[in-house]
């Protein structure tokens, strides 16, 4: 029950990844989306499932499940037991005959930044020009997607489409709701990136128990592993293990990180 204990105490909490399928934070009227919730307790998962909490707003979700469909506009949230709350994805919902859609993910410098100007319920739009503050961009015959290989700073600002279509004949030119775009420094790439990549990382286990011909009479520490990396508590158990003549068994390691704040939301939970 002790080992239990301090593996409680050890494990660090992650917050949990939240996406968008399709991934645009526009969608017209009647459509839905899924939200996909990915994260865990590290140490909770291998004894039961663990249930996730949707928020839309301040508003509780009555799901559980991993992910879940919605249609409705405003700020969605999930949280898994124990964890933070995740970042917020806001999904707008639109009457227009035209929506230029964005992806919901962060764009960082030297990525690709794309956006495609769609017409009600997937009809081509025809004379499609796209602006950026307010300046025309980018002119396509019809439908298509328009591309910036490697997004720089200078590529942030508010985006907007233009276009006709023909319903039956064809209509006078079209304008879509501007849309803020934000493209982040390069230098914040790696972090957000490796926070996603942990976050799918395999659940705690328990590491073996020290032994050797000096530990008799002692309680033998738990080494907490994953990935190859110590937990902080390692070079502490180290010392002792080397004096006592034990060896530490190899095993998966931990990465150790202070979890990000946590959120009113839930609390009690």
């Amino acid at each position: 029950m002790w080992a239990l204990t301090v593996l409680l105490l050890l494990a660090t909490l992650e917050k949990p990844i939240l996406s968008l399928h399709p991934p645009w934070t526009t969608i017209f009227k009647g459509e839905r989306v899924t939200l996909r919730c990915d994260g865990y307790h590290p140490l909770l998962l291998e004894l039961r499932p663990i249930n996730t909490l949707w928020y839309l707003g301040h508003l509780l979700l009555p799901s559980h499940k991993k992910s879940i469909e919605v249609q409705t506009p405003g700020v969605y949230r999930c949280q898994t037991r124990g964890a933070p709350v995740s970042d917020p994805i806001h999904l707008s919902v639109s009457n227009d005959w035209l929506i230029l859609q964005v992806p919901y993910a962060a764009v960082f410098e030297g990525e690709p930044l794309v956006m495609r100007c769609r017409g009600w319920y997937d009809k081509v739009v025809y004379k499609l020009h796209y602006y950026h503050d307010d300046q025309a961009v980018r002119y396509f015959h019809s439908s298509a997607n328009y591309t910036v290989l490697q997004a720089r700073a200078s590529d942030s600002g508010r985006y907007q489409c233009s276009g006709t279509m023909r319903i039956p004949v064809e209509s006078a030119p079209m304008f879509s709701s501007k849309v803020a775009v934000t493209v982040q420094e390069a230098r914040h790439a790696a972090a957000v990136r490796l926070l996603q990549v942990q976050s799918r990382r395999a659940p705690l286990r328990l590491g073996r128990r020290v032994h050797g011909p000096g530990a008799r009479g002692r309680r033998a520490r738990i080494v907490l592993v994953r990935g190859g990396h110590c937990h902080p508590q390692c070079p502490e158990t180290q010392p002792v293990a080397a004096a006592s003549g034990a060896r530490l068994s190899p095993g998966p390691g931990l990465h150790h990180r202070p979890g990000p704040a946590g959120s009113s939301l839930g609390a009690g939970y």
